[in-house]
C-alpha cells in the first residue's frame, strides 16, 4: 500500500492552542459584546411597548370624555312616560344603573333596560336622544337624575324606537 505525500498540513504549529475540532479559544469581552447587543434590543422594545400602550390609553380614555354633537340650550323639561329610557353604568360602581332606574321610576319615566357601558371611565353622565323633539323630554330626564347635560347624538339611535339614553358616569357615582 502506498503513502500519500506529505504537505503543509500534516505539520501541525506546537504552539496553536487547540479546542475540540480544531477551534480555538474565544476572545475575552465577545460574551459582554453579545450580552450587550441583547439589553440594547429589549430596553428599544420595552420602551416601544410603553409608548404603544401610552398612545392606546389616551385614545380609549379620549372615548369616555368626547363632546357631544350638539347641545340645545334650556329646552323646558317634561315627562315623557311614552319614551323608554335605557341607564347605561359607565363607572365602576356595581348595581349604578338599577338605583338610577328606581329613582327614575318614581318620577313616571318607563326604564326599559339598565346595562354596563363598554368603558368604565365616563366622567361625566349625559342623557342622550336622538330628535330636537326629545330635548324637553331629555331635560327633564337629567332633572329626575339630578344633573343637567343633554345631548343630542345618534349614537344610541335605533330605527323605530324613540328613547332616551343615560350615560351614568363618576358624577353622578359619587353623588349617590
Amino acid at each position: 500500500m502506498a503513502s500519500a505525500q506529505r504537505d503543509r498540513f500534516d505539520d501541525i504549529p506546537a504552539d496553536l492552542a487547540r479546542v475540540g475540532a480544531h477551534r480555538a479559544p474565544r476572545p475575552a469581552g465577545r460574551g459582554f459584546v453579545a450580552f450587550a447587543w441583547a439589553a440594547l434590543a429589549t430596553g428599544v422594545l420595552v420602551g416601544a411597548g410603553v409608548l404603544g400602550l401610552g398612545v392606546i390609553e389616551k385614545k380609549v380614555a379620549d372615548i369616555g370624555t368626547s363632546a357631544p354633537t350638539a347641545t340645545v340650550a334650556a329646552p323646558t323639561p317634561t315627562i315623557d312616560p311614552k319614551i323608554d329610557v335605557v341607564l347605561l353604568n359607565a363607572t365602576t360602581k356595581n348595581g349604578l344603573a338599577a338605583s338610577a332606574s328606581s329613582v327614575l321610576g318614581k318620577d313616571g319615566w318607563k326604564v326599559g333596560s339598565t346595562a354596563n357601558a363598554s368603558s368604565t371611565d365616563v366622567k361625566t353622565t349625559t342623557v342622550y336622544y336622538t330628535t330636537a323633539s326629545q330635548a324637553g323630554a331629555a331635560a327633564g330626564l337629567a332633572k329626575s337624575l339630578g344633573i343637567t347635560r343633554t345631548a343630542l347624538s345618534q349614537q344610541f339611535a335605533v330605527p323605530g324606537q324613540q328613547r332616551l339614553t343615560v350615560v351614568l358616569g363618576a358624577d353622578y357615582a359619587a353623588a349617590h
